[in-house]
């Protein structure tokens, strides 16, 4: 059986196209391994180590809440309730609340409670697995989102004896969500923050131009580059069958699954890259159109302009597609042409 994880501890500038310029104004930076993958934070400006040693606490304060391996965290908690009502923190109701609407919002192409399918095909453990039919069959009717009751007055949240929720589909853009937020309340106003798929940005580079985000070819076995784009103050977030994944008799499994078959979504898609100022958004969405595939993602997209989020498909077959709004931002660095999808 072969294993593949694209866990990368690549420093920031040789991963987002930075330039590796060093600044004038003074910096601060550090990598740590949390939430299962390698982040590493780089702030620019006053207290700068300040505000790093704050963000970093806050990872593992997270972490230690939604580790759902963890006895005694709160997803653990949860998880293991037996059908009970169990007391939350709320980061923990809000990322909760937020994943039922996104559940609502893909209509149940994100879903939250497919944790027990993660388990079954040895995701949470890596002790990878091709699960049974059977045992496909048993795990489909736990993986349901509109199941989980929340009772905001007591901060408190249940869901059936059996069922499971992870928040691997939206944990990484909540927080640099949060981070971002917490910088700016501290007086940052530039800092670049990758947090493993994602990358969340705090304004723009510290001589105001647009920070350069590298998008990595999925289907290259060199991880050679796809291209990169130019952004301020938002999150880029990719989900792709490269990530995570293990090989049995010749066929890949990845970590993607869709809830509707408890298997890895077999979508034609090898990534998806959304960008837009939402973290938390960008990251379940990516999830989300990976599973629905291109045609219907392109079909979410059109549908839903009151989200702002621009989208990059690449096909199994290595066709690329962008949404209109990346025209100017995007720079191509593969061969063959690029899709443009208009409104």
């Amino acid at each position: 059986m072969k294993r593949g994880i694209s866990w990368l501890a690549l420093p920031l500038c040789g991963l987002v196209l930075t330039g590796c310029v060093q600044w004038d104004t003074p910096s601060a930076q550090s990598q740590i391994f949390a939430m299962d993958t390698i982040m590493a934070l780089e702030v620019y400006g006053k207290d700068g180590q300040e505000q790093v040693d704050q963000a970093v606490q806050t990872i593992y304060e997270l972490e230690s809440l939604w580790d759902v391996t963890q006895p005694g965290s709160e997803l653990w908690k949860i998880n293991h309730s037996g059908g009970g009502w169990t007391a939350v923190s709320p980061q923990t109701l809000e990322l909760i609340e937020q994943s039922v609407e996104l559940g609502e919002l893909t209509q149940g192409a994100l879903d939250f409670t497919a944790y027990p399918g993660v388990m079954a095909w040895g995701f949470s453990t890596q002790e990878y697995q091709v699960p049974s039919a059977q045992m496909l069959e048993e795990v489909r009717p736990l993986i349901d989102y509109t199941k989980v009751e929340v009772e905001q007055g007591t901060s408190k949240v249940r869901l059936p004896d059996g069922m499971a929720i992870d928040f691997g589909g939206v944990a990484k853009g909540y927080t640099g969500q949060l981070l971002a937020q917490q910088l700016q309340e501290g007086g940052v106003t530039s800092a670049l923050l990758y947090l493993g798929g994602n990358v969340q940005t705090v304004g723009a580079k510290p001589d105001g131009s647009p920070w350069v985000i590298g998008i990595q070819d999925p289907t290259s076995p060199q991880q050679a580059p796809l291209g990169h784009i130019s952004v301020v103050d938002q999150a880029v977030v990719t989900s792709g069958s490269y990530q995570r994944y293990f090989e049995e008799n010749g066929m890949r499994y990845w970590h993607i699954l869709d809830p509707d078959t408890a298997a890895p979504a077999r979508s034609g898609l090898a990534s998806v890259t959304i960008v837009g100022e939402d973290g938390t958004l960008c990251d379940g969405l990516s999830t989300a159109l990976f599973v629905m595939g291109r045609e219907k993602g392109v079909e979410f997209w059109r549908s839903h302009p009151e989200l702002a989020f621009e989208v990059i498909w690449v096909e199994e077959s290595g066709q690329v597609s962008i949404t209109q709004g990346l025209e100017d931002s995007f720079v191509f660095l593969g061969e063959g042409t690029v899709e443009v999808i208009a409104p």
